[in-house]
Parts: structure tokens; C-alpha cells; sequence
């Protein structure tokens, strides 16, 4: 849902919004203003995606209102000016809805603040990291996930085979680096060993085989294991 409220310092104008915004089920108007003090004081304590602003106001404009307002929001500008359009862009608005303006147009301009509130939020996802940082040999190794072929525990060290190069050794405990794993690409098989699962060729009598090497697989883990390679 997208968060907005509208102001416009005509009632009938406003009236028109709060229909539109009805029609469609993806905005949320959360309430409408007619002066433009209310709306600054509604927005320092609630937030909202999207502003609906009349640009020709009375007392302060809406690309004015826009430039103080105390958080980042979407806004579409609304007026029946044409000669506004170009500074409301300038503030990087969604759209401008020059009245009077039909709900077709009304449709489209939020079906924008749609689009980019997606893009936003896509945006700020994290991407999930892709290597490993190790600390071994006075040195900090950067080891790509997809390149461990499996992992060996060494009393309290660590033995990580790495395709195409040599192992890093590093002292650290097995429970301290699977919390450095991604979880649905590893899982620990033994007391002793962690593999990734896209490396293992195949399982039998509680072997795994991978890299040209045979794990064992301990009795404490055969259950999950099992569970999760069936998955």
C-alpha cells in the first residue's frame, strides 16, 4: 500500500482525490488537508509514500510546502497552471496532474509512484555477501563461496579446501564459521567437515563424495543431512 495524504486549499478539488484514491487499491489516502500548517504538522508526526499537492496555494505553495516537509516522500503535483509543471520536475515530482484531470490520468500518475516505490524498495535490499573473509597467516583472505570445496576441522583450527588453489589454514572454530556461511548452501556432515551442498556428487553408505574426496558423515548429523539433501 502507498501512504498519502492530499492538500489543496480547494475542497472540491479535494473531493476529487479522495474519490479517485478509493478506485484504486493500492493507495491508502490517509487524510486530506486544506491548510497547509495541518498538513506540515500531520507529516512531523506520521509518515507517508506519496503527497498530493496543489501547487497554487495561499499562504505557501505546494513546491515550497514540498521543500520543508520533515521526510522523504513521493509527490504529485496538482494544478490548474500549466506554466508550474517544469520547477515541479525540477523537485524530482512522480507526475503533475494538470486540473481538471480525469481518473484515467489521475490512474496513471499513481501507477508511477507504484512502480518506483518498488523500485526503491528493491534498491535497498541487501545483496546477500559472495565471499568469505579469513584471517590466516598475518593476512585477511577474501574466498568466494562458490570456490570452498569443503571444510576441515583441525583441533582448533581450521582447514578450508579451496578449488584451484592451495587450503588456508586459519584458527577458528567450526561453529564460528558456519555463522560466516550462507546457511542453504552449507551444512555441517561431521564433527569435523562442513560441505557445500552443489559440490556433493553423490551419498552412499554415509559417505559423501565430493572433489575427489570421501566424507563421512557423522551419526549426530545424519538426520538433518538427509532431511535437507532429500529437500
Amino acid at each position: 500500500m502507498i501512504k498519502t495524504i492530499a492538500l489543496d486549499d480547494e475542497p472540491p478539488a479535494l473531493r476529487v482525490i479522495t474519490h479517485f484514491c478509493g478506485q484504486v487499491d493500492f493507495v491508502d489516502l490517509q487524510k486530506t488537508f486544506s491548510r497547509t500548517d495541518e498538513a506540515l504538522n500531520y507529516l512531523a508526526g506520521h509518515s507517508v509514500d506519496l503527497l498530493f499537492l496543489d501547487i497554487n496555494m495561499p499562504s505557501m505553495s505546494g513546491i515550497e510546502f514540498y521543500k520543508v516537509i520533515p521526510q522523504e516522500a513521493m509527490v504529485i503535483f496538482t494544478t490548474a497552471y500549466a506554466e508550474y509543471a517544469v520547477e515541479g520536475f525540477n523537485l524530482s515530482a512522480i507526475d503533475y496532474l494538470l486540473k481538471p484531470f480525469t481518473f484515467e490520468r489521475f490512474l496513471q500518475a499513481v501507477n508511477k509512484a507504484k512502480e518506483y516505490q518498488q523500485f526503491l524498495q528493491k534498491s535497498e535490499t541487501p545483496e546477500p555477501p559472495q565471499y568469505l573473509f579469513i584471517k590466516a597467516d598475518y593476512s585477511v583472505y577474501k574466498i568466494a563461496f562458490t570456490a570452498i570445496l569443503f571444510i576441515e576441522g583441525l583441533d582448533d583450527y581450521l582447514k578450508i579446501h579451496i578449488e584451484g588453489s592451495k587450503p588456508v589454514v586459519a584458527r577458528m572454530t567450526m561453529k564460528g564459521i558456519m555463522e560466516k556461511l550462507p546457511s542453504q548452501d552449507f551444512i555441517r556432515v561431521h564433527r569435523s567437515f562442513i560441505v557445500p551442498f552443489r559440490r556433493i556428487e553423490n551419498v552412499r553408505n554415509k559417505f559423501i563424495t565430493l572433489a575427489g574426496e570421501e566424507i563421512p558423515i557423522g551419526n549426530s548429523y545424519e538426520k538433518d543431512f538427509f532431511r535437507l539433501f532429500k529437500d
